[in-house]
């Protein structure tokens, strides 16, 4: 069939071949000139058609048992008779032949077109008025191979082709049998029949007493789990070398050489354009399918097994689609629509680079009548067909709008980070050779817009609006948008200060009320900051650096802020302390500072701040403090202590002087008791 294919979802098996087959039942049906040249009311054709499906000949091999009456009455003066008519067969059938019981008949091809092949009946006698005649027609429906999407197609695997039944224009009662061998799975995939049942080691469809055989049309189509072909392949992707195994239907050996061909040349151009190292190390399996194999899809890629199913009749932007969801397969990115969009949207450019013609999705006005929010996309086979053909479509539209946006290098640094499960907020300023901050996982639809925003540095919230959020979701990009605001005006504040990882997590969370709260209390650090620079300058110190470390890598900012009240109360305390130290000090203040050294304790005050040793800190300046304030009054009990020796002294020195002085005059006395005696001996003699 010439079926609309080319997208890469194409719904379940039968709703696919009603919509498809019913647009081409003009084309496929028995046209309006089947049936007999004859006048239909005078002769009759009924017939029993039967199908036998012959894959190992790849044809159906249809056998008509034609029943024809001659309605007409003689006349007195008249006889009627016909000799021959005209039946409107499938079209591209051949090996006509005619048989009947005590007649020759012959069979030729009158017309042949596109749309039917009219065969020429000669019965080989005449058959008479209210007489019967009945033949035999037999001629077979061949695979005549060529496009993957032809509409008779015979194989070992797959089975499709058209049924008609014959008759004359409004006679009622013929009927079809379509005999397949056992083994198969049948499907009508347009008109009715029933079945199948088992006779024999045949599987029967049938549909009897056709009330307008003209007006009867089937699209039938089976598939039986075949024997493969495998052919080994490699591409190369960057640095890495990928085996592929083409795994095609043995009766089908173009596919393989079509589909493997373009797999091989597909990955190096997808990961080139994607920027990312391929992710895979296993070997890949491309496998020929049929769409209820694949679940309705022209494709389908199970990452936990490495093996992508394309149906036999994938178009080439489904085969290029295929081969980059060995990125986008829920490794990469989370959502499906952001794996179909982005899975599309490189199939589209590798296919410009490749030169090779596609025919991607198309949203059209038909389309947006099933138009749904992308997050609300369903898990695969949950959605109407409608609904599926629309979201592939709307999601390439977004993919292009995001690429155009983020430019090709942009997208690559986005991908790059969510392959190393990179968060999307990072440090401003982070440390040479630090690892970057994880992220908990691969991004969804939310993290994915904050990467965007973070990587490329545009905005991507109009079109997650447009495209993506449901209504109940519109909330979180307002309250989302109010968050990063504040958090953009408190990195600038921050400065060469890095904002505490608490907020970047809550951020990529989406945890808004926790990350404004947090926000909040940086503030406050951040306030408290100018405070701390101008106490230190006033006081003469150097901040230890304790709360610019607590506030950025504190799990609770409260503990940043009780550092900074701690640190501003020491400041004041050496401040304080500081400010009691005499401008001049006078004489007594001088003696009361004799024995004390202030300074060198205000000293090692200001080197245990800059240390961080704040209760050291304070101790000291309050001790200088307390120095120098009883400076005077030590001084003055110096004096006062020294005046008092000074006068004990004197009085000491005055007794000493007394006592020395009796002892003098007790010695001149009796020196002056013992000289008379002495000088009268001298003037005697």
């Amino acid at each position: 069939m010439t079926l609309a294919r080319d997208q890469h979802r194409l719904g379940p098996a039968v709703s696919v071949a009603v919509a498809v087959v019913a647009a081409l039942a003009a084309l496929l049906a028995p046209p309006a000139v089947s049936g007999v040249t004859a006048a239909t009311p005078d002769l009759t054709i009924v017939t029993a058609a039967r199908y036998d499906v012959r894959p190992a000949d790849h044809l159906v091999r249809v056998r008509v048992d034609a029943t024809a009456v001659n309605h007409r009455s003689d006349t007195t003066i008249r006889r009627y008779y016909y000799d021959s008519a005209t039946i409107a067969v499938l079209p591209g059938t051949r090996n006509f032949h005619v048989s009947a019981s005590g007649a020759k008949p012959h069979v030729s091809v009158a017309k042949s077109t596109k749309r039917y092949v009219l065969l020429r009946v000669a019965f080989g006698k005449r058959v008479y008025s209210h007489r019967t005649f009945r033949f035999h027609l037999t001629f077979d429906l061949p695979d005549r191979g060529g496009a993957a999407t032809r509409d008779v197609r015979i194989g070992q695997s797959l089975v499709s082709f058209p049924v008609w039944a014959f008759a004359t224009a409004s006679t009622p009662g013929s009927s079809v049998t379509v005999r397949f061998p056992s083994g198969y799975d049948l499907h009508v995939d347009q008109g009715s029949m029933t079945g199948p049942t088992k006779e024999g080691d045949l599987l029967v469809l049938r549909r009897s007493s056709i009330g307008d055989a003209a007006a009867f049309f089937a699209y039938l189509s089976a598939d039986r789990p075949g024997s493969y072909r495998e052919t080994a392949a490699t591409s190369t992707v960057g640095d890495a070398t990928v085996p592929l195994a083409i795994r095609s239907w043995t009766d089908d050996p173009a596919w393989g050489k079509r589909v493997g061909r373009l797999f091989v040349r597909a990955l190096p151009a997808t990961g080139d354009l994607v920027g990312v190292a391929y992710p895979r190390s296993d070997q890949l399996v491309v496998q020929e399918s049929v769409t209820r194999s694949s679940g309705g899809y022209a494709g389908l890629f199970d990452p936990s097994t490495g093996r992508i199913e394309v149906a036999y009749y994938a178009s080439p932007f489904v085969v290029l689609h295929e081969a980059a969801h060995a990125w986008f397969n829920g490794a990469l990115l989370v959502d499906r629509w952001a794996d179909e969009a982005f899975a599309s949207y490189y199939a589209e450019l590798a296919a410009a680079r490749l030169h090779v013609d596609v025919s991607p999705p198309r949203l059209t006005k038909s389309l947006e009548k099933a138009r749904i929010p992308l997050n609300a996309w369903q898990e695969v086979g949950r959605d109407p067909a409608q609904t599926e053909s629309y979201a592939y479509a709307a999601s390439l539209e977004l993919a292009r709008a995001i690429g155009k946006r983020a430019g090709t290098d942009g997208l690559a640094r986005v991908w790059a980070a969510a392959a190393a499960r990179q968060a999307a907020d990072q440090p401003v300023h982070p440390a040479p050779g630090s690892a970057a901050e994880p992220a908990s996982g691969p991004p969804d639809w939310r993290s994915l817009l904050d990467l965007l925003e973070t990587r490329t540095d545009r905005s991507y919230d109009d079109l997650w609006r447009t495209w993506v959020v449901r209504p109940d979701e519109t909330a979180l990009l307002d309250e989302r948008a109010a968050a990063r605001s504040t958090y953009a005006d408190a990195v600038a504040a921050a400065g060469d200060w890095e904002l505490p990882p608490s907020i970047r997590r809550a951020l990529d969370a989406w945890q808004f009320d926790t990350a404004t709260a947090l926000l909040g209390q940086a503030r406050e650090v951040l306030d408290r900051r100018t405070a701390l620079a101008d106490g230190a300058a006033s006081a003469g110190v150097t901040l230890p650096g304790t709360v610019e470390r607590d506030f950025e890598g504190a799990a609770s900012l409260r503990v940043a802020l009780d550092e900074a009240e701690t640190e501003i109360a020491a400041m004041n305390a050496i401040g304080a302390a500081a400010a009691t130290r005499p401008v001049e000090a006078d004489l007594v203040t001088q003696l009361g500072l004799l024995s004390a050294s202030p300074e060198s304790t205000m000293d090692e005050a200001r080197t245990a701040f800059s240390q961080g040793r704040l209760t050291d800190a304070v101790a000291g300046a309050e001790s200088a403090r307390a120095t120098w304030i009883a400076a005077p009054e030590a001084g003055r009990q110096l004096a006062l202590r020294i005046a008092l020796g000074l006068v004990v002294a004197l009085l000491l020195v005055a007794l000493a002087v007394r006592a020395l002085v009796r002892r003098r005059g007790r010695r001149s006395a009796a020196a002056a008791t013992a000289a008379p005696s002495s000088a009268g001996s001298s003037d005697l003699t």
